[in-house]
């Protein structure tokens, strides 16, 4: 069932002042394209007047179909070979401490992408060394090859959402694989890195398959997660089921935290990389 009237909490300013213009500004001068953009953030106002922002990789044409993202779905092109470059010059001249990188999925690449991933990161470390770096990579079909070239490159957290329960793949994710997304995290984990996964509440899950979801990142050792709001896009979009409420994201932070999490963040607003830096912090320290 749908629901309407969008709840107080979940309203925010529109974006404004100069570090917001000065953001913009050099992601236009480099050609690049930003998630907070493609997939209409509601957080974009607030990340880039603080200077930051959450580089896409890959184009801005996605392969797959999920429900609930408003990035364009389509076939690719072409293969951006200097992105990697220009990725890391706009981290340099925005001087981040704190860079997160995500992507499309590029299906149709043999390689799922994982070259350029692997570069874009490579880059980033020549030219800005002190520079932590979150990735949030797609599954790249479960090709554990490509996997292992990001790996390779020790980003600081590497990030892949489940999204939703495993229930509600089929609408949600009809090309993801619940099993395959906790394979990934498991690989990387094992592999030494800090991992991260995050889900939206809202589309008609239940409270036990969010713990159940809970449960299962904990097995595979996972790190840090996010939970938030799913809003819809567009009309042609999955509709939201429920708003939830805040002291519900709250009774899921709390829960988190008691089974081990290294950290949770969990709120209407919240998203995968929304306060990345603070996020992480703990284990940035610890590492």
């Amino acid at each position: 069932m749908k629901v309407s009237n969008k709840p107080e909490w979940l309203k925010v300013k529109l974006p404004t002042g100069e570090p917001y213009k000065r953001v913009k500004a050099i992601l236009d001068e480099h050609n690049l394209h930003t998630v907070c953009e493609s997939a209409a953030c509601p957080n974009r106002g607030e990340c880039w007047s603080k200077a930051t922002a959450t580089f896409m990789i890959l184009g801005n044409i996605c392969t797959r179909s999920c429900g609930f993202c408003n990035v364009i779905t389509g076939r690719p092109t072409e293969l951006d070979l200097d992105e990697p470059a220009r990725v890391a010059d706009a981290i340099a001249k925005l001087n981040l401490k704190y860079a997160v990188i995500t992507s499309v999925n590029r299906d149709e690449l043999k390689d799922g992408g994982a070259s350029i991933w692997s570069e874009t990161i490579a880059q980033i470390r020549l030219s800005s060394p002190q520079t932590k770096i979150e990735v949030l990579i797609p599954d790249f079909c479960g090709n554990w090859d490509a996997l292992n070239q990001v790996i390779a490159v020790k980003p600081d957290v590497l990030n892949h959402n489940i999204e939703t329960v495993e229930r509600l793949y089929r609408q949600v994710r009809p090309q993801g694989n619940f099993e395959r997304s906790l394979e990934l995290l498991s690989r990387a984990k094992q592999a030494g890195l800090v991992t991260k996964s995050g889900m939206m509440l809202g589309l008609g899950e239940e409270e036990e398959e969010v713990l159940e979801v809970m449960r299962r990142w904990r097995e595979v050792g996972c790190d840090l997660i996010t939970l938030g709001q799913y809003m819809q896009p567009t009309e042609n979009h999955l509709a939201v089921a429920e708003y939830v409420q805040p002291r519900v994201f709250e009774h899921f932070r709390l829960t988190g935290m008691k089974m081990g999490f290294a950290n949770v963040f969990s709120g209407p607003l919240v998203r995968s990389s929304y306060h990345a830096d603070e996020q992480s912090a703990a284990l940035m320290i610890a590492n």
